[in-house]
């Protein structure tokens, strides 16, 4: 069985997210979804909490009839060193054979270690961006056609909308961080 590595921060979970992992699952038999940078939420680029994004990668994931007998998501914490990243991933998470990502550092940094690693194909890279979907949300534009329905759901359910306008009006302001 061919095991992939999805890694992802999902801040939210988009459809080019969505996407990724029907790619990483037509290319592995069983993929692991990390949720990066674990330990951040409630910032301007990461104002999600770990729980939040894993909830929301299993809502679309079901909602879009992917297998759950076929991916495990699992939240995992910045390393202190871009050295030490790879190793720290590979203790905590079970052994895989294919990495999936479009982050060129953790491309770099697992090609490095002799892993094989696979660019994703992007959907729309411009439109399908968690960036883009903050930045619309901020804005007061539509950015529910970005995420699956589920997402957008769980986004006003956990008051998403109203975090990410607060965060970045704070970083407008100076407002302290934390």
């Amino acid at each position: 069985m061919r095991v992939g590595l999805l890694v992802g921060r999902f801040q939210p979970f988009h459809l080019g997210h969505l996407e990724a992992v029907r790619y990483a699952l037509s290319h592995a038999d069983y993929v692991y979804i990390v949720v990066g940078s674990a330990q951040r939420s409630h910032e301007r680029d990461n104002p999600f909490t770990a729980a939040e994004r894993i909830t929301m990668v299993k809502s679309a994931l079901d909602g879009n009839g992917i297998d759950p007998a076929k991916w495990m998501a699992m939240p995992i914490a910045d390393a202190d060193s871009h050295s030490l990243w790879v190793s720290t991933l590979e203790s905590m998470v079970p052994k895989f054979d294919v990495v999936f990502t479009n982050d060129a550092l953790t491309f770099l940094l697992f090609k490095e270690e002799g892993r094989e690693v696979k660019a994703v194909p992007y959907l729309d890279r411009r439109r399908y961006s968690a960036t883009n979907v903050r930045d619309r949300i901020l804005e007061r534009k539509d950015w529910e056609s970005l995420v699956p329905p589920q997402v957008a759901k769980l986004v006003k359910r956990f008051g998403g909308v109203e975090r990410v306008r607060a965060l970045i009006r704070k970083d407008l302001t100076g407002g302290a961080h934390g």
